[in-house]
């Protein structure tokens, strides 16, 4: 969507969490503003930097937070091939309301945590240890397997499926 909201159709053939290379039926004005709504990414937003035949270059306007978040998913998207990656998750992710949390360990000792996203099967987590994978834990009130690690925390598996999001985000609540 263009700056005086016509809307066209649009593929994007280059992308960074940075910019954006648009092959778009009108290009806009270098400078103008625009809006796009792209398959497994979702809303972006910026300016058109340049124009280029059948198209544009825009800079992406982006919290740092979403950036870190785009690049993950395009770095996703580049390797999943290559890694063979499963084409899709099994449920969408999403930002708790309610973001910090407890994990509990199975020796009991417990843990303060910050919920990245979570999805009816499992979670991430901001987390200062690192339980081996495999390592059965309890985020709030529900029981997990720590499944990988990254860089500030854990991902854990969910050990049986919730029914729906507004229990899962309920079971979160420290008591």
């Amino acid at each position: 969507m263009l700056a005086d909201r016509r809307e066209f159709p649009c593929q994007v053939l280059e992308m960074s969490p940075g910019d954006a290379v648009v092959i778009a039926p009108a290009a806009g004005g270098v400078g103008e503003k625009v809006i796009a709504y792209l398959d497994l990414i979702g809303r972006i937003e910026g300016v058109i930097l340049s124009q280029i035949d059948g198209g544009f270059v825009m800079d992406l306007a982006a919290s740092p937070r979403k950036r870190d978040k785009m690049a993950a998913q395009l770095t996703w998207l580049a390797n999943k091939d290559v890694l063979g990656l499963p084409e899709d998750r099994r449920h969408e992710r999403v930002v708790p309301d309610i973001r910090h949390s407890t994990v509990v360990l199975d020796d009991g000792r417990r843990y303060n945590c910050k919920i990245i996203d979570i999805s009816l099967s499992g979670a991430a987590i901001e987390l200062d240890v690192r339980p081996s994978v495999g390592t059965n834990v309890a985020l709030g009130r529900m029981r997990a397997r720590v499944a990988r690690h990254f860089q500030n925390g854990v991902a854990v598996e969910f050990i049986s499926a919730q029914e729906m999001l507004t229990v899962v985000q309920q079971n979160l609540r420290m008591h």
